[in-house]
C-alpha cells in the first residue's frame, strides 16, 4: 500500500502533504473550524450544524477528497475519546432547569461514525466505513484494516486516520491509502 496525501489538523493549523494550507490565531477551535471553513472557502451549509468531531474530521477529510470522485473511498478512522466532548454537551442539556428535555440537535452526534457519515454524503461515499475507540493512533492496525478493504476489491482508496478531540484538544491526521 502507498500513501498518496497526508493532512494534519491541530493547533490552529491545517497541513496537506507537509505544506501550510491555513493557520488561524484562535486558541478556541470552535473559532479556528468557523474561521478554517470560510477561509478555505468551502461551500456546505451542513458544516454548521455538525458537532466539534465533525467538524475535526470534516476539515481533514475536505483537503484530501476535494475535486475528486471519491464513490469508490472508503474510511477507517479512530480516536480515544469517541464522541464524549459531544456526550458530556448532551448530558449538560439534560441537566439544564430551563429546559424540559434534552437537544435532539445534540443528540444526533452522540456517536463518534456520525462524522464519517458526514464526509461520506458530502464525497458520495459508497462503500465501507469504520470508527474505532482505541487507546492510542494505532497505524499498524488502521493500515491491516484498509488492506482488506482494498484487497476485497469493496474500495479503490481509504481514508485512514485518527480524530481525536475532547475539549480544546484536539488533532486530527488523515491519508488516502491504495494498493
Amino acid at each position: 500500500m502507498k500513501y498518496t496525501h497526508t493532512c494534519i489538523v491541530e493547533n490552529s493549523r491545517i497541513t496537506t502533504d507537509g505544506q501550510l494550507i491555513f493557520e488561524s490565531q484562535s486558541d478556541n477551535f470552535h473559532e479556528f473550524a468557523k474561521e478554517a471553513y470560510k477561509g478555505l472557502e468551502i461551500s456546505y451549509p451542513k458544516f454548521h450544524k455538525m458537532d466539534s468531531l465533525s467538524k475535526l474530521a470534516f476539515l481533514a477529510a475536505e483537503m484530501l477528497l476535494k475535486d475528486e470522485d471519491h464513490s469508490r473511498t472508503a474510511i477507517v478512522f479512530a480516536n480515544r475519546s469517541s464522541s464524549l466532548d459531544t456526550d458530556v454537551k448532551y448530558q449538560e442539556s439534560i441537566n439544564d432547569q430551563e429546559n424540559f428535555y434534552p437537544s435532539p440537535a445534540v443528540f444526533v452526534y452522540t456517536l463518534p461514525n456520525i462524522c464519517v457519515g458526514e464526509i461520506s454524503i458530502r464525497h458520495r461515499m459508497q462503500t465501507e466505513n469504520a470508527f474505532f475507540v482505541l487507546d492510542e493512533f494505532d497505524e499498524k492496525f488502521l493500515n491491516n484494516y484498509a488492506e482488506q478493504i482494498l484487497k476485497s476489491g469493496k474500495a479503490e482508496k481509504v481514508l485512514c486516520g485518527w480524530v481525536e478531540l475532547y475539549r480544546e484538544n484536539y488533532k486530527a491526521f488523515v491519508y488516502l491509502l491504495t494498493l
